[in-house]
């Protein structure tokens, strides 16, 4: 279990507060469940600001406002650009099949596993990619594919904990990307968001597959 019944209180009353009610893209126990807010026991200087709290586990709590804040400015960011010109990046084996469904159901490209050098820089490389905006899964993991996106001005979106530095990062997405469900849960949202924006769903369109389809099954 990610969070207690207190907790899910408190997040309902941070969610509450102000001039309105915010209405997240999905309901509260979703993000929970996955744990999409859960971070680790380290937070950078860059990652302070999308801080909910420290546990007494010594956990840093991620704000799921926030979260869900970036993911619309995120969506809404890469509807800009062309179908097919955006790459989706990961290491981690547990974003192997959410990049796998967000290019799929977007038409665009991702890159799974070890990042050739060179794959964005070096168009005599077989593995070479045009891409004309990455997201990466991991800053940390990715470092390779953000150096090589950086050096060329694409620019770089990342799904960041909150044990990540920030440098080469155009846009941040806090949130949990070291777990399954996580994962699955953020790159869903930006995949039915994107379609969105894009006008390929309805304001209020869902996709026809749900965030469970996008975890990577264990041992896969």
């Amino acid at each position: 279990m990610y969070y207690s019944a207190d907790e899910k209180r408190e997040f309902e009353k941070a969610l509450a507060s102000g001039k309105e009610t915010i209405e997240l893209l999905v309901p509260l126990d979703v993000y929970l469940a996955a744990g999409v807010h859960i971070g680790t026991h380290i937070c950078s200087k860059h990652m302070e600001g999308f801080v909910y709290k420290l546990r007494p586990d010594g956990l840093y709590i991620l704000n799921v406002r926030l979260i869900d804040e970036r993911i619309r400015i995120a969506a809404k960011f890469l509807s800009r650009f062309e179908t097919g010109s955006i790459l989706a990046v990961s290491a981690r084996q547990y974003g192997f099949e959410p990049v796998s469904k967000f290019a799929q159901l977007t038409g665009n490209k991702c890159l799974k596993g070890r990042f050739t050098p060179g794959t964005l820089t070096n168009p005599r490389l077989s593995s070479f990619i045009e891409a004309d905006v990455v997201v990466v899964t991991d800053p940390r993991a990715d470092i390779q594919a953000l150096n090589e996106a950086s050096k060329i001005g694409i620019p770089v979106i990342a799904i960041s904990s909150t044990d990540n530095k920030l440098s080469g990062v155009d846009l941040v997405i806090p949130g949990n990307n070291k777990g399954r469900k996580s994962l699955a849960v953020v790159y869903w949202l930006l995949t039915r968001q994107l379609l969105r924006e894009k006008g390929v769903l309805p304001p209020n369109g869902e996709l026809q597959v749900s965030y469970e389809d996008f975890e990577t099954k264990v041992g896969q």
